[in-house]
Parts: structure tokens; C-alpha cells; sequence
């Protein structure tokens, strides 16, 4: 006699999704970041000619890493609009074969002395595709978790998206370690680094086929229905005409968190190599042990924002982060292995106390109707003038003043601008997102009921 197999309970549903979700954003910042690294350890020796100032090469390399930050905020809009549309799920199989395709692709791109100027562009190319491709994963990851979750713990769930951002990246600087440990820098800058490009279709594959075992969360089913039947608005112009206040909050909390990871995960390599004359597999390894710390602490960070509040952990954060560079620079200096891993673990743990919570603050932001627009265009626009810029403009203070005393001041600035978002912010712990709907829905037949009276 057959019997049906019992439904998986919510919480299995939950850890599914969950799983779902980090496996493709491992992936894909896997190849994000790996692209960082090479930038500075590949590119700038591969794709340019050469230079008397090693520096300006590695500005260069870092300019075509920052195009891909120009086409993220454009994933975010098409992402975002047809995500709310047709579902998250759909999106974010999508992205994952797009990024997976232009990183395999950069691996087989031949040297600037075999083909000259056009190795940039098709590079520039290419990155501009990887960029618009994680423009839209980030939205669709963390509302595929953030609408299964629990109002109680959507700050704890909802972050584990976010620790497989630094997973993504201890996966490339392992890969990148590994090959410059156990190759030559002749063979590694020859042919070795273009294996990691291509190891991306293994974990494509994974990721994709993961990404196929689960659905979208009821509370958008509901929501895509009333889209489909016309009677509800959404993407980017909606969000804009609804929600500006939402959008910048989002957009400053950004700031700051974008600012300091990326002069973490990216600018470290060029301080530490240049101006502290340590090789590139100490380099590496020291980012490795720093992304093991932050890809643990970022889920019990996130547990706390459940327990405290978003805000009050985020402030947090936002000082330590604005505060790090007075003092972390001077440990960078030292050249000692201990004292540099202080430094950056330390950076990285004040990171996190930023980046677990947005998830669920940003999902907290906007009703369902349009959220997936909204958390992704308050999330990817503010990239353009942060993560994009800041190895770019850590690099050229370098250059110019030979000190990291500007490099502090210029986070310290940045600090400033997302305190003033920080205290903008409405705390929205235990926020019911049906109630966000309601409230969305009575919003507008307020409006639609005004409207017809003036007739």
C-alpha cells in the first residue's frame, strides 16, 4: 500500500530556502570577488601596458572592477521590476547562468600583448555583464528568505544570505591561494589564475540545480497575483513616487558598510603588497582566516538585531567601522602576520555588525508589491559612488600623500553621512509583513477613493 509522503514542516522549508539562497550567492560573489583579487594580483600586469609606477596600473585594473558596480544598480531595476512580477526564484536562476558565463569567459581572454587595447574592452565587456547579473541576486536571495521567515527571527534567517557574501569570497581567495602557493608567479600570472575564472561552471551547475527545489513565498504569490491582475503598481518608478524616504535611508545606511568592505576585501591587497611589502600568498591567507570570522559572526549578528533591534547594532557598527582606519593602518605597518590579522578580523567583525541586519531592515522597508525593486535599488545604487570608488580612491590617496592618514579621514566621513541615516532609520524589529501590506493596501484605496470623489 502506498502512502504520501508527509509536507516538509516550515522549518524545513525555511532551512531549504535558506540553502537555496546561499548557494547561488556563493556562486556569484564568488566570481564578483574573484575578479577583485585578480584585479589587482592579474589585471593590472595582463591587460595594460607596462608602467614605471606599479600604482597606476593597479588604478586602472581597479577602474574596470568599478564598471561593474556602474551595471549593478541597472540589475537591480530590471531585476527588480520583473522579479516582483514573475517571482524571485525565476530572477535569481537567471542571474546565476549570466554571472556564471561572463566570469568562465574572463578566463579565455588573451593578454594585452597578444591582442592589445581590445583585451580591455572585451574585459570591460564582460564585467559589465557580471556587474548587472549581481545587481539583481542580492534583492531576490534575501526576500526569498526574509518572506518565509518568521517576523521573530527575520533579522537571524534573513542574514544568512548575507554570510555567504564572505563564503563567496573565501571560496576565490582560497582558489587564489592555492594557485599562488603551489605555481610560480611566472606560471600563475601565465596561465594559473585563468583556471579559477573557469572552476565557476562547477559551482554554476551546483548552485543552479539547488536553486530549482524551491518556490517563492506565499506572501508573494498573493502579491503577484493582484500585480498580474492589474491592480497593484510596482518597480522602480512606483518605489520612487511611495517610498522615496525609504530608498535614501537604504541608500545611506549603504554607505558606509559598501565604503569599508571593499577597503577590506580589495584595498588591503594593494596596501599590503605595495606599502607593506608582503607577498601575495601571506596576503591571501590573512584574508582567508578574516572571512572564515565574518562568515561565522554575520548569522549571530543577525540573531542579535532579533533581540535588541536593528538600529542600535547598526550604530554600533557604524562607529567602530568609521573609527578603524585611525588605528588599523598603524597594525598594517607592523608587517606582522598577527598584528595585520588583528586588524582585519576586527574590520571585518565591525562590518558585520552593518551588513547582517540590512536584509531584514531593507525587506522591512517596502510592502511586498514592490520590495524586490526597493531593496535592490536602495541596496545597488549607492555601489556607484562607494564599493566602486573607495579601492579606486584609497589607492590614489595612497599615491599622492604615501599615508593612510587621508584613507582614515576619507572612512570617517563616510561614517558620518550613514550616522545621519542611521538615526533616519525607524526601527522595524518584529515588523509583520502582511501588516506592511495592509497598510499598503489601505493606502491605497484611500488614494483610489480621493480620486473619485473629484470627479
Amino acid at each position: 500500500m502506498s502512502t504520501i509522503p508527509a509536507a516538509p514542516s516550515k522549518q524545513t522549508q525555511l532551512r531549504r530556502v535558506v540553502a537555496a539562497s546561499m548557494a547561488g550567492t556563493i556562486v556569484e560573489w564568488y566570481e564578483f570577488f574573484l575578479y577583485a583579487s585578480a584585479a589587482t594580483l592579474v589585471f593590472s600586469h595582463i591587460f595594460f601596458p607596462e608602467s614605471d609606477n606599479p600604482l597606476v596600473n593597479v588604478m586602472y585594473a581597479l577602474g574596470t572592477y568599478a564598471v561593474g558596480f556602474i551595471a549593478r544598480p541597472l540589475g537591480g531595476i530590471v531585476f527588480g521590476h520583473f522579479g516582483d512580477k514573475y517571482g524571485r526564484k525565476k530572477l535569481l536562476q537567471l542571474s546565476i547562468i549570466l554571472v556564471g558565463a561572463a566570469t568562465f569567459l574572463m578566463g579565455c581572454i588573451p593578454s594585452y600583448d597578444t591582442i592589445g587595447p581590445l583585451a580591455i574592452g572585451i574585459l570591460i565587456f564582460l564585467r559589465l555583464l557580471q556587474g548587472f547579473a549581481v545587481g539583481g541576486e542580492w534583492g531576490g536571495a534575501v526576500l526569498l528568505v526574509a518572506e518565509h521567515s518568521p517576523k521573530e527571527q527575520r533579522g537571524f534567517w534573513a542574514s544568512w544570505p548575507q554570510s555567504a557574501v564572505p563564503l563567496g569570497n573565501l571560496l576565490a581567495t582560497a582558489v587564489l591561494f592555492i594557485l599562488s602557493a603551489t605555481l610560480t608567479s611566472e606560471q600563475f600570472l601565465a596561465w594559473g589564475w585563468r583556471i579559477a575564472f573557469w572552476l565557476s561552471v562547477v559551482i554554476v551547475i551546483v548552485g543552479y540545480y539547488i536553486r530549482t527545489k524551491v518556490n517563492d513565498a506565499p506572501i508573494f504569490e498573493a502579491a503577484k497575483a493582484e500585480i498580474q491582475e492589474g491592480g497593484a503598481g510596482y518597480g522602480a518608478i512606483e518605489v520612487f513616487k511611495r517610498f522615496p524616504r525609504g530608498v535614501f535611508t537604504a541608500m545611506g545606511l549603504r554607505l558606509l558598510e559598501n565604503v569599508f568592505y571593499y577597503l577590506l576585501v580589495t584595498f588591503t591587497i594593494t596596501y599590503l603588497t605595495f606599502s607593506v611589502d608582503l607577498g601575495q600568498s601571506d596576503v591571501l591567507g590573512l584574508l582567508l582566516v578574516g572571512h572564515i570570522f565574518h562568515a561565522i559572526a554575520v548569522p549571530l549578528i543577525g540573531k542579535l538585531t532579533d533581540r535588541i533591534g536593528r538600529k542600535p547594532v547598526y550604530a554600533v557598527g557604524t562607529v567602530l567601522a568609521a573609527t578603524w582606519g585611525f588605528w588599523a593602518y598603524r597594525l598594517y605597518d607592523t608587517g606582522q602576520d598577527l598584528y595585520i590579522g588583528i586588524a582585519l578580523v576586527a574590520g571585518l567583525l565591525f562590518h558585520g555588525l552593518m551588513y547582517a541586519g540590512q536584509p531584514a531592515i531593507m525587506a522591512e522597508m517596502f510592502p511586498t508589491r514592490m520590495r524586490y525593486s526597493g531593496v535592490s535599488i536602495g541596496y545597488q545604487l549607492t555601489a556607484i559612488v562607494a564599493g566602486s570608488l573607495a579601492p579606486i580612491i584609497a589607492t590614489a590617496l595612497l599615491n599622492r600623500y604615501e599615508s593612510s592618514t587621508p584613507i582614515a579621514i576619507y572612512l570617517l566621513i563616510c561614517g558620518v553621512i550613514t550616522m545621519i541615516a542611521v538615526i533616519a532609520y525607524r526601527e522595524t524589529k518584529g515588523l509583520d509583513l502582511h501588516e506592511l501590506d495592509k497598510a499598503d493596501d489601505d493606502y491605497r484605496a484611500d488614494l483610489r477613493a480621493k480620486q473619485q470623489d473629484a470627479l
